[in-house]
């Protein structure tokens, strides 16, 4: 029996994106400037029209000096993150 993992919280990903940007004031030109990411691609990521690579997720860390854990951590609000096997 295969036993598939819940769908991931995209919708709260992009929102922690939005809190964190506009806690430090941030308008999308100048997350952008910060990342090397464009404008547009912040845009359509924080209105769910496309999802990111793992490495625009980890530039997006860094400039938001937030852990990339923290960010991906969202996608498993609403269920239980797997846990860790045992050593």
């Amino acid at each position: 029996m295969t036993i598939f993992p819940p769908d991931p919280n995209l919708d709260e990903l992009r929102l922690e994106l939005s809190r964190l940007r506009a806690a430090r004031g941030w308008t999308y030109d100048e997350l952008a400037a910060r990342t090397g990411l464009s404008r547009r691609t912040l845009i359509e990521i924080e209105q769910g029209r496309t999802i990111g690579t793992l490495a625009t997720w980890h530039a997006l860390a860094h400039a938001l000096g937030t852990p990339v854990d923290h960010l991906l951590g969202t996608l498993c609000t609403g269920h239980e993150p797997p846990t860790p096997p045992a050593t």
